[in-house]
């Protein structure tokens, strides 16, 4: 993943809700790992697209790019690319850099 993606700016007037949503991020993490261990396919998938949508309706684009790709390999089965998403995404939380204008 480039540089690019870590970084982020989000719209001054959401600034008190970040701390929150990163919280949630976090939580959603956590909850993918555990449904990735039960192979539940479904709320991997269900994860997925509710990840596309809250990360660019906040400015987390890449949010919704991991969001989409989780979906997609929850709707196929594809166990090895979950486990790398799911990686990226831990990986991605960890480092993102958020600025406010």
């Amino acid at each position: 993943m480039n540089d690019d993606a870590y970084k982020v700016t989000v719209a001054k007037d959401l600034e008190d809700l970040i701390p929150g949503f990163m919280r949630n991020r976090n939580k959603e993490l956590q909850t993918l790992k555990l449904a990735l261990a039960a192979a539940d396919f479904e709320q991997l998938r269900q994860l997925g697209h509710r990840m596309k949508g809250v990360g660019n309706s906040y400015g987390f684009a890449h949010v919704s790019v991991l969001g989409q790709e989780i979906e997609d390999g929850a709707r196929s089965g594809d166990r090895a690319s979950l486990e790398a998403h799911i990686a990226q995404y831990g990986d991605y939380l960890t480092k993102v850099q958020i600025a406010f204008e």
